[in-house]
């Protein structure tokens, strides 16, 4: 019955980067997808001639030459610099934070005006902050704390700011310059012609069931391989039996319109609280594209439950404990393994899976020749 040697449960960038490394190392593979494509949260579907980031803007960043090196092996990125807007009740500021925000914010023009109106706005603060809405006041102050931060982060949670953990803004990007790329990573960009051309490479040679929930035949295929790579949610692999782990969800809407250029920016972030979606996603400016049509996203942040995909984990005292205790039950698992970002149960960059994933290749298989 054991005809492969890994069964890969996902095909998102865990799953796939280690089955084209086990592929490399003269290893049978065989990946089961729940979903009807490979690549997870990073597929593209072309439509218009434009590449659609299905589930959200997905940016490839990284301060790891050796992680963007390995990455060029399979596409060509282009030079796209992440420069998002905030529409606050249609005012429109740049992100991150820096210099042109706080000019249109206070009609300031230097960095130590910025700098002593922020000292001066969390100057009541006199404890270490306990909740978000205090960790934001303490990093950037109330005005842009009440503008940017409060609505969206609660639309985002669905939650009041008081009643999240300061865990969730442990940074904000503030910038006393007048720079509006997001990032400070040397290397970033967006795969020429998407992400899913670099998922069929990575798949490449190994045998792919699309639309089959492991789950769902765990007796028939688990017989299959020597070792199960399961990069789904933790506590789903085990029935829920010690109870559920709180996710956030997001719904899209996509659309495509008659107009060649819809907002001028592949971002766009709404902050107020009355706006039902967080972001607005305009996809062809992610590749500098140049047709008569366009295509937008429209990101609404959803209560998750089991029939949704989960995005980001709530990651609080109560979530943290029912996960190490789901983490003490796979443990005891013989021949499966919990990776990625759901079987962590923690949010991941693109580039943080990618060293994940090459890692754990290197000390289950050895490093490649």
């Amino acid at each position: 019955m054991m005809k492969y040697d890994y069964l890969i449960v996902g095909s998102g960038l865990f799953g796939s980067i280690f089955a084209h490394e086990a592929r490399k190392r003269g290893k049978s593979c065989l990946v089961v997808e729940r979903r009807g494509h490979i690549g997870g949260n990073c597929y593209t579907l072309r439509e218009e001639g434009i590449n659609v980031h299905y589930y959200g803007a997905h940016i490839f960043r990284t301060d790891d030459k050796k992680i963007w090196d390995y990455m060029q092996q399979f596409c060509e990125f282009n030079r796209f610099i992440n420069s998002p807007l905030a529409n606050y009740k249609g005012e429109i500021y740049n992100l991150p934070f820096n210099m042109n925000t706080f000019s249109k914010l206070w009609g300031i023009t230097t960095p130590q005006q910025a700098q002593s109106i922020i000292e001066a706005q969390k100057k009541h603060l006199q404890k270490e902050p306990s909740n978000l809405e205090e960790q934001a006041i303490s990093l950037v102050g109330t005005d842009i704390y009440e503008k940017f931060i409060k609505g969206y982060t609660q639309k985002q949670w669905g939650r009041a700011c008081k009643d999240l953990p300061k865990s969730i803004i442990r940074r904000i990007p503030v910038r006393f310059t007048y720079d509006n790329n997001y990032f400070n990573d040397p290397y970033q960009g967006i795969p020429k012609g998407g992400y899913t051309r670099i998922f069929e490479q990575l798949l490449e040679g190994c045998e792919v069931l699309l639309d089959t929930d492991f789950l769902k035949h765990r007796a028939e295929l688990g017989q299959k391989a020597k070792k199960i790579i399961f990069t789904g949610t933790i506590d789903s692999f085990f029935d829920y039996e010690l109870g559920a782990l709180e996710y956030r969800s997001l719904k899209f809407e996509h659309e495509c319109l008659d107009v060649a250029n819809f907002q001028g920016v592949a971002v766009v972030n709404f902050t107020d609280e009355e706006t039902p979606y967080t972001r607005i996603i305009e996809h062809k400016h992610f590749e500098f594209g140049t047709g008569e049509r366009t295509i937008i996203s429209r990101e609404y942040p959803v209560s998750h439950h089991r029939e949704i995909e989960p995005y980001y984990p709530i990651n609080d005292v109560k979530n943290q404990e029912l996960y190490a205790r789901y983490q003490a039950l796979a443990q005891r698992e013989k021949n499966v393994v919990f990776k990625g970002r759901l079987g962590a149960y923690k949010y991941f960059d693109m580039q943080d899976v990618v060293k994940s994933a090459l890692a754990y290749t290197e000390e289950e298989l050895g490093a490649s020749s």
